[in-house]
């Protein structure tokens, strides 16, 4: 499987994110903004909301003179053995807090050994998830998940993925020509949500992101039931805006 060259993630720059986090842990006794900008090279136009995010997600913390210090969550992902289980407590503890923002059901796939995986989500009475009638590794063609992360593979790749899960129609309104498909994820704008106006299961909208942290492919997905639809985009924006945090938590 290979992935395409070009960048696909909407995400504003995770390396940014990193080399400002790399800054402030270097300055135990905190640093100011303006230093950050100075040693990172970022405007601070661009840092302000960064360090924003950092602060509601708990990486960074503002001590009583205005410098930056590193804060609890970063701590607390850095702890060696538990590493993995604090992954992925900040990380449903993120699509929960989406969950509630943008009224939907959220989810984190990742393309892994060659499957589409859903390996979180977040869901609640009001929001709740889509009924996998078909597996989703099958229906990659026909999921704003699986389409998410098909735009993120080159041709090959995509022809590997539907050699071994083919094509099937699963609505009226499922794309059934491989020609068709490859040329709509071509033509995907790589800052616009991947949407599933009930190609997947009648009665179900989605909208997914890419999230791209180092060479691995994921997406950030939503799903609204059909009575809802009229919120899909705003709620797929939302989502855009709000895909930082995740991907800073895969990336780091």
């Amino acid at each position: 499987m290979a992935l395409k060259p070009e960048p696909t993630a909407p995400f504003h720059s995770v390396q940014y994110v990193l080399r400002v986090l790399e800054t402030i842990s270097k300055h135990g006794g905190g640093v100011t903004d303006a230093q950050i900008a100075r040693e990172t090279g970022l405007p601070t136009g661009h840092l302000a909301p960064m360090l924003a995010m950092l602060r509601r997600e708990g990486y960074v913390e503002q001590v009583a003179d205005g410098a930056y210090v590193i804060g609890d969550s970063l701590v607390l992902l850095g702890s060696g053995a538990t590493r993995k289980e604090a992954l992925a407590a900040k990380l449903q503890e993120t699509l929960t807090e989406l969950r509630d923002s943008v009224g939907a059901a959220v989810y984190i796939s990742r393309y892994i050994d060659g499957e589409v995986k859903i390996t979180q989500f977040a869901d609640g009475p009001r929001t709740p998830k889509v009924n996998e009638w078909v597996d989703f590794r099958s229906a990659a063609h026909a999921s704003a998940v699986g389409k998410c992360l098909l735009t993120q593979l080159d041709v090959n790749g995509r022809r590997d993925h539907l050699s071994r899960h083919r094509i099937a129609r699963l609505t009226s309104r499922t794309i059934t020509s491989e020609r068709l498909l490859f040329s709509k994820l071509d033509s995907q704008p790589p800052t616009v949500p991947v949407l599933d106006l009930q190609e997947y299961a009648v009665g179900t909208v989605c909208a997914a992101v890419p999230l791209t942290a180092g060479s691995a492919v994921g997406c950030l997905a939503l799903s609204l039931p059909i009575e809802h639809a009229h919120r899909l985009r705003s709620a797929a924006d939302a989502l855009n805006r709000r895909a930082a945090p995740v991907v800073l938590s895969l990336a780091i």
